[in-house]
Parts: structure tokens; C-alpha cells; sequence
């Protein structure tokens, strides 16, 4: 059975931590019943409520003492109402924090907006030597939680909430898999510890002339594999790291192979991936579909809460027909 990006988060983790004793476990009040990491290892898992914060800086405190902390809350309650913490451990320390964020974007649905968290990417992006990575499926979660574990960096690692989706071919199956370049994670920071995980992720080739689907996160790569089911000739290329240093490098890939571009991800305009890669490609047209300016007004599952904001497989479609009658 496909696992959901958090439980394969706490699946691969519970595996790491047989072999490194220096992984450990904080949650805040999210663990549930059987936890895999809590009965495997309980004393190195840490359930510190609703105290965000104090949770961020508890892993600071465990990272300067040699452990490799993983930390786990809500996204809304990590990126914004623990941001100050993280600027501190993550960025000014560089601590070797890794902060996993499930209920990204609107994945809470009907918990409402104090549980949706469009702004995490603008927030995190903003913090210099963050590896932000935002994994679609099993495969690729699993590949970037170990290349979390190893590298001893700060992570933040976005993922939503009970959706299962197979992750992409290549994903998790080394950089030689032909689907797009390997990366070495933090290249240029000091860290050069490889991932399985190529830069850009081609899904779909498509054609000469037609817009380049780029897509973001679980929600954003479901509705780019759903249109380019429908348009064969749209390319898709889908980005797992989202960091400045790796944008930066996936936009020189890209660039090399289109010149007109459709970033779907599930997140305000403003911060998002389709602002820093507009800014990474100015010789290229870039556009983005996500989730504007709006509040959702009422209730609904994720998918009808994300419609009600503008992202929705017509949306992806009208955007790559506009973008692709364009002259370039």
C-alpha cells in the first residue's frame, strides 16, 4: 500500500534511526496512536503539545549537543507561528534541524484557515541556508528524508495530509534514471552530500512551441499529470527542492529546453516558485497558477477548498493556452 507523505515520513525515519542513534523524534501533539518511531525508540521521541516554538528551540538545543533532530507539526504552526524560532535554529545557526510540515497549503480543508498554510514557501524562502523540498509520493519523500538525515543541514520538507500518489519514475531511483540531472544537496553551502533524486524531474517531454507545465508539492503535480493526460504536447517538469541555490539550478535545466512556462503550485503568488523562477528566467515567460488573493469562504474537501481559490485542472489548461498563443 502507497503511503501518504507523513507516513512515509515516519516510516523511513523509524528505519534511519536503527542505524544512526542520533536521529530523533519531536512532535507536537500530532503523533497519534502507534507512532512507528515512538514504539521503536521511545526514548528518543519527544511529544512536546502545542509549543511550537519551544519545540523548534528544544531541537536547536539537541542538534549543538550532536543529535540530528527531525521535528514535526502542522505547517501553519511551524512556518508562521514558529517563525521566529525558525530564522534562528534553521537559518542564523544552521542547525541540523529538519522541520517535517504536513497540512501544507489548504490540505486541512475543512479545519479551516487557522489549520491552511498558503505563505510557508515566501517565509521559508526568505531564510538564507534552508533546503526547502516539497515531495509528491513515497518514493520521493523517503529519498529526501535520508538525504535530510545525512546531510546534517537545516530541512524544511512540506507535505500534505492523508493523500497517497505514486511518485514520479525516477524519483528515489538515483540521478542515472535519464529523467533529468542528479543533484547534490546544498552545493555551493558546503554540505555536497548526494540524493537520489534528479534536479528536474521530466514527466513529460511535449513539444516544441507549447507551454512547459513546472510543478510544486502533491496538489500542484496531481493537476499537471491530470492535464498533460489531457494535452500530451504540454512538457511537465516537476521540481522537489525549492530552495533559492536549487531553483537557481533547475532554472538554467529548464531554460535549456523551453522558453514558456506554467508553475502550478498550491500557494499565494506572491513568494511562491513561480515568482523566484521568473526572476531566475527573464529572457522566458512565466507564469503561475495558485491560490491568488482569496479566503476560503466554506467548507469542502481539499480538492473543492483549493477550487474555490482558483487552483483546478481548467485553471492549469487556460493558463498553458494562453501562455502558449503568446509570441515569446
Amino acid at each position: 500500500m502507497t503511503l501518504s507523505g507523513r507516513d512515509a515520513y515516519r516510516a523511513e525515519l523509524t528505519a534511519l534511526a536503527a542505524d544512526d542513534e542520533r536521529i530523533v523524534c519531536l512532535e507536537a501533539d500530532l503523533g497519534g496512536k502507534g507512532h512507528p518511531f515512538q514504539s521503536a525508540y521511545p526514548d528518543r521521541y519527544f511529544n512536546l503539545g502545542i509549543a511550537e516554538g519551544a519545540m523548534v528551540d528544544m531541537a536547536a538545543g539537541l542538534a549543538a549537543g550532536g543529535y540530528r533532530p527531525f521535528v514535526s507539526t502542522f505547517a501553519p504552526f511551524a512556518a508562521l507561528r514558529a517563525a521566529e524560532s525558525l530564522k534562528l535554529t534553521l537559518g542564523y545557526l544552521a542547525a541540523s534541524v529538519t522541520v517535517v510540515a504536513p497540512y501544507a497549503g489548504v490540505s486541512g480543508a475543512w479545519f479551516g484557515t487557522t489549520h491552511h498554510c498558503l505563505e510557508d514557501f515566501a517565509v521559508l524562502r526568505s531564510v538564507p541556508g534552508v533546503t526547502i523540498a516539497a515531495p509528491y509520493g513515497e518514493q520521493d519523500m523517503r529519498a529526501v528524508v535520508r538525504a535530510a538525515a545525512g546531510s546534517g543541514r537545516p530541512h524544511y520538507i512540506r507535505t500534505g495530509r492523508n493523500a497517497a500518489y505514486e511518485s514520479l519514475p525516477g524519483s528515489g531511483s538515483g540521478s542515472g534514471s535519464g529523467v533529468g540531472s542528479g543533484i547534490e544537496i546544498g552545493v555551493g553551502t558546503g554540505i555536497g552530500i548526494g540524493t537520489e533524486l534528479p534536479l528536474v524531474n521530466w514527466a513529460n517531454q511535449g513539444e516544441p512551441g507549447q507551454a512547459c507545465l513546472v510543478s510544486v508539492g502533491e496538489e500542484g503535480t496531481r493537476l499537471a499529470l491530470e492535464a498533460t493526460a489531457l494535452r500530451p504536447e504540454l512538457a511537465h517538469a516537476h521540481l522537489t527542492y525549492l530552495d533559492h541555490h536549487h531553483l537557481e539550478l533547475a532554472a538554467a535545466e529548464l531554460a535549456d529546453r523551453h522558453d514558456r512556462f506554467v508553475v502550478v503550485e498550491e500557494h499565494r503568488r506572491e513568494g511562491g516558485i513561480a515568482e523566484g523562477l521568473a526572476l531566475l528566467l527573464p529572457r522566458c515567460e512565466v507564469s503561475g497558477v495558485n491560490t491568488g488573493h482569496a479566503w476560503p469562504t466554506e467548507g469542502g474537501d481539499h480538492q473543492e477548498v483549493m477550487a474555490q481559490l482558483g487552483l483546478d485542472l481548467p485553471a492549469v489548461l487556460g493558463a498553458a493556452d494562453r501562455l502558449t498563443a503568446q509570441p515569446v
